[in-house]
């Protein structure tokens, strides 16, 4: 075994990049069938959706050992409601409270033995507008026209109205606020439970929507200058590949400059693989496969080989493909772990 640089407390089987994806739970149970499965395609680590309700250590510690059994290991243990907080976001009434429950939710983490956990600071979710392109293949491809009647924001089983999704504007600076309020008082709990936290691009970035500003998470000025405010070894990116190729330009440098800054300064935790269609500053965007769209995915890879990142990439939203989810999360996590096997061929055994 191998100790991962990136996330502290982990091990990986061999160095370099570790292919992960992702084990759905319900009510903090899983089918077995889906463990057999990413077993089989060589998986070992995964991004448990786990509970929802009050952080419970214990409970979380069940979770590990379940995954264990099934020879997997848990990088990402997930609760739907200590992800994106409009609460903590936006100042809303409520917010220290549901501040202290997320700390409860890092420490209950770093008890039961799970290093990373992603965070999002949207407020109003991720925009989409359903079926917007044919992508390889004719099947629709999901993605975002913001001409169309169907944009709008969701989060779970919320629809954000979209026109001031929080009934008034908000400003940048109050946004700068609010934040440097939360990460203050998270880095610390974060730094004594161990654990990594990876923020989230917001999706899509740059734009101000429903009268919410996208500019902290949604440009690499505002990633640097809130990194540099968490001040923070356990503070870093979770860098969303789609979020930021539907950015394009507008978020200051490209994926590829961004993924070489983040990892020279120990900031890169974690890595979302998705590829679109083309920048928003062209028009409506489908998310479509890793091998297709406007991003080089491979080159991706190759960069990350590169700079000597050891932690996890994970497929994001996956295109529609005849057969069903499971055979276009087969096909996205198959490509990735061909590229990873000859990243890893090329640093490590030649």
């Amino acid at each position: 075994m191998v100790a991962m640089n990136v996330i502290p407390g982990y091990t990986n089987t061999r160095s370099g990049v570790q292919v992960a994806d992702k084990l759905i739970s319900k009510n903090g149970e899983f089918l077995s069938e889906d463990a057999v499965f990413l077993r089989q395609m060589g998986i070992e680590w995964v991004m448990v959706e786990g509970p929802y309700g009050p952080a419970d250590a214990n409970r979380y510690k069940k979770i590990v050992a379940e995954v264990e059994a099934h020879d997997l290991k848990i990088f990402r243990l997930a609760n739907g409601e200590y992800h994106n907080m409009d609460i903590i976001t936006l100042n809303l009434e409520g917010r220290d409270q549901k501040l202290e429950e997320y700390l409860g939710y890092i420490r209950a983490l770093g008890e039961a033995g799970v290093y990373y956990s992603t965070y999002a600071h949207m407020a109003n979710g991720i925009w989409r507008s359903g079926e917007t392109k044919k992508i390889r293949g004719g099947m629709n491809g999901e993605g975002l026209d913001l001409d169309s009647a169907n944009a709008r924001g969701h989060w779970g089983s919320e629809d954000y109205d979209t026109v001031l999704s929080h009934g008034r504007e908000y400003s940048v600076e109050e946004l700068w606020d609010n934040y440097e309020y939360f990460i203050s008082r998270v880095a610390r709990v974060a730094e004594e439970s161990g654990v990594y936290i990876g923020i989230h691009p917001d999706d899509p970035p740059v734009l101000t929507l429903a009268g919410i500003p996208r500019h902290i998470f949604g440009t690499f000025d505002g990633y640097r200058k809130a990194i540099e405010m968490a001040d923070s070894p356990n503070i870093g990116v979770c860098l969303c590949c789609g979020c930021w190729l539907q950015g394009g330009q507008d978020m200051g440098v490209d994926v590829y400059d961004a993924i070489r800054y983040f990892t020279d300064i120990d900031k890169l935790f974690k890595l979302h693989v998705r590829n679109v269609t083309n920048p928003m500053s062209e028009g409506a965007f489908a998310e479509t496969y890793p091998n297709d769209g406007y991003g080089d995915v491979a080159r991706i890879m190759d960069i990350l080989f590169e700079s000597g990142f050891d932690g996890a990439v994970i497929n994001d939203h996956l295109a529609p493909m005849v057969g069903g989810k499971r055979v276009s999360a087969a096909f996205q996590t198959a490509y990735l772990l061909g590229l990873a096997d000859a990243g890893y061929r090329r640093y490590f055994e030649e």
